[in-house]
């Protein structure tokens, strides 16, 4: 018979680990992230989930490392394409790290009408949560892109390359890789400088503040996007303008609620939702900000704000197939399923939630730690209360158990 392979180690156990090298009792370790020690005895023991961004982040800078150090990357081994986008990840930064916007490539400058083609693509990729196809185009439109900047076309061929730095940006951070997320946001915002482009630098502004929250670096995040809203204030008539002001209001709101600033946080929110009752649904630079996407983020805000009830309830009004891309529509059923795993009695939604992401991007599903984490919970009350298949099938296309 051949043995089952060794299951890589739980969020809980990684902690604990962290916390043994550091020499440090749970109480010490509590102390330092904020958490009460019983909090954290429970999520070393795998007795309550740390499916809560915010406060992975406290637990992560608690023991002076990252939370994806905690969350780790473990792929089910049977998800190939998943597989796939991770051993992609080194050719991407690899690629972030040869190109400068300051320093242009030698050799001819391709033409940008060709790239453009593909950089659509490139886009339906993203959009449809296929990392593993994404990853696999992106090393050489950056460099093609690179390229094209130091030729005729120069206008065109950096606003495409900010579009290309900006999906990296977000397929890395959401494969895991917080670090090299920065880089791509920040070869984003060189990009938007060089073309001089104020709304091309609020894009790139709400880039590099989602891979700082991702670093657990929200008050970072929080200046970040601030600072990209006071600039982009006195260029509102511009193509654009509205959409991106939006989506930086709304990580405003989340980076807020991250520094537990509350009443900051949904005023933040309030006024996305103004501005999305201005502006109607839209798909504009691939933000799509609108009042579905508000709600979308406001779930995420407020179950990582520990208040699953309100994201329910947001949830239940909420139709995510408003929007045509999976890679907003998986981040609903995502965070409404770790909302319901925390209301009594409402288990059965969230295997019903995380199913339906899990069938709307697998590939983002299967990486997910806070996924996992949520999963897991899921299957400890399951064994208690004799589950059913469908669970204990998700958690073995996830290596949970």
């Amino acid at each position: 018979m051949t043995p089952r392979p060794k299951l890589d180690p739980t969020l809980g156990e990684r902690i604990q680990a962290r916390r043994f090298r550091r020499g440090w009792s749970i109480r010490y370790a509590a102390s330092r992230a904020g958490i009460s020690h019983a909090t954290w005895s429970r999520i070393e023991r795998g007795r309550q989930a740390a499916d809560n961004r915010f406060m992975l982040a406290e637990i992560a800078a608690a023991l002076e490392c990252s939370p994806a150090d905690l969350a780790g990357s473990a792929v089910p081994a049977a998800d190939r394409a998943a597989l796939a986008a991770q051993a992609s990840v080194y050719a991407v930064c690899q690629a972030l790290v040869d190109i400068d916007v300051a320093d242009p490539a030698t050799g001819p400058a391709p033409l940008t009408g060709e790239l453009a083609g593909r950089v659509a693509l490139l886009d339906t990729l993203r959009r449809a949560c296929d990392y593993a196809g994404t990853a696999q185009l992106l090393p050489g439109l950056l460099r093609e892109l690179h390229a094209a900047a130091g030729g005729p076309d120069r206008q065109q061929a950096l606003r495409l390359l900010c579009d290309v730095a900006f999906i990296a940006s977000s397929v890395v951070r959401n494969l895991g890789h917080p670090a090299e997320a920065w880089l791509a946001a920040e070869r984003c915002r060189d990009a938007a400088e060089a073309a001089e482009d104020p709304v091309l630098l609020g894009y790139a502004a709400y880039a590099r503040a989602t891979a700082a929250t991702a670093c657990g670096s929200f008050e970072r995040s929080l200046a970040l996007a601030g600072r990209g809203v006071d600039d982009l204030r006195a260029h509102l008539a511009s193509p654009g303008a509205l959409e991106v002001l939006g989506s930086l209001q709304l990580i405003c709101a989340y980076a807020s609620r991250g520094r537990k600033r509350l009443e900051d946080s949904r005023a933040w929110a309030a006024d996305a939702a103004d501005l999305a009752g201005r502006t109607g649904e839209t798909a504009t630079m691939g933000l799509f900000f609108g009042p579905t996407n508000v709600n979308i983020w406001c779930i995420g805000i407020e179950v990582d704000g520990e208040d699953p009830g309100r994201a329910a309830d947001i949830a239940r009004n909420t139709n995510p197939a408003t929007i045509a891309a999976n890679f907003r529509q998986v981040f609903f059923y995502a965070d409404a399923a770790r909302a319901y795993s925390r209301l009594r009695g409402r288990d059965r939604d969230a295997i019903r939630y995380l199913l339906i992401a899990e069938r709307l991007a697998p590939q983002h599903v299967h990486t997910s730690a806070l996924a996992r984490e949520t999963t897991r919970a899921l299957l400890e009350r399951s064994r208690r209360q004799a589950g059913g298949t469908e669970l204990r099938g998700l958690c073995e296309r996830m290596r949970v158990g």
